[in-house]
């Protein structure tokens, strides 16, 4: 794999513990702030979590790159849109 194939995040959020719907209210905070184009990575719980905010961040326009397992918690790699919404 060559490095232009990796997605580097710009910035990090760690809602580990955090319940629904705080989570993806405050990804979608984190988003709001980054410029058009960025990439968030975001560690969530999993359960009610993981199976809510991606689907969530993906109705609200956001591009959801990456779910990886890294045990005992989840790593969701997001992408704000390169047009602002």
């Amino acid at each position: 794999m060559s490095l232009s194939s990796l997605s580097f995040p710009d910035a990090q959020l760690d809602l580990r513990g955090t319940p629904c719907p705080i989570n993806f209210v405050r990804t979608k905070l984190r988003l709001e702030k980054m410029p058009p184009g960025g990439l968030l990575e975001v560690w969530l719980d999993p359960g009610e979590p993981i199976e809510q905010v991606p689907d969530s961040l993906s109705m609200a326009g956001y591009q959801v790159e990456q779910i990886a397992d890294c045990t005992g918690y989840f790593s969701l790699l997001v992408r704000r849109p390169a047009i602002a919404q």
